[in-house]
């Protein structure tokens, strides 16, 4: 199955989260989509996050995971997705922090690449350690329409959904339809 990689789907405001969030439907085992199960969609993921990423000034342009590098990359996605939903939920535990920085550490140990861009597993295990050390956890979210993790950078900390232009507008057009059926049965 070919992807698309598009600009919502680098809504999470950091390279570790928008990895996390390359499991679309992560908590319905029927409709769950694994978006890096293909090798070839983890290459075009790393090209697009050079062009939507929020991160990409920071990393600058990323080269693509090496095939044996890739179970390391997947490994770290899992355990950022576990650590931050825990993070956000007030049920953090440390062995999940304790996952995360293991995983981070097998990334960075891993075998180097030659000189040039940076890798996307790297660059996602740095985006994952800034994120842990971050002094402003109440800005990590959970979009209550898709579950994807999110960094909220609103100046308020009122933002509610990933992207609005997506699940915001669902819920908007969600809410519209229950009101006006109402207004019908009436």
């Amino acid at each position: 199955m070919t992807f698309t990689w598009t600009a919502h789907r680098f809504a999470g405001g950091a390279l570790a989260l928008d990895v996390a969030n390359s499991i679309i439907l992560r908590f319905d085992p029927e409709r769950r989509i694994d978006r890096f199960a293909d090798g070839a969609a983890i290459d075009t993921f790393a090209e697009a996050a050079n062009r939507f990423g929020a991160e990409s000034a920071r990393f600058g342009a990323l080269a693509p995971v090496s095939p044996e590098r890739r179970a390391g990359l997947l490994r770290l996605r899992e355990a950022t997705d576990r650590h931050f939903r825990a993070e956000i939920s007030d049920t953090g535990r440390p062995e999940f922090l304790a996952d995360l920085l293991e995983a981070i550490a097998g990334v960075l140990r891993g075998p180097k690449h030659g000189a040039g861009l940076l890798p996307l597993d790297t660059a996602t295990a740095q985006s994952a350690l800034t994120l842990a050390a971050n002094p402003e956890p109440d800005r990590l979210k959970i979009c209550p329409n898709c579950g994807w993790l999110f960094l909220d950078r609103s100046r308020n900390r009122s933002r509610t959904w990933c992207d609005m232009a997506v699940c915001g507008n669902r819920n908007k057009a969600r809410l519209y339809y229950h009101r006006n059926k109402e207004d019908v049965v009436r």
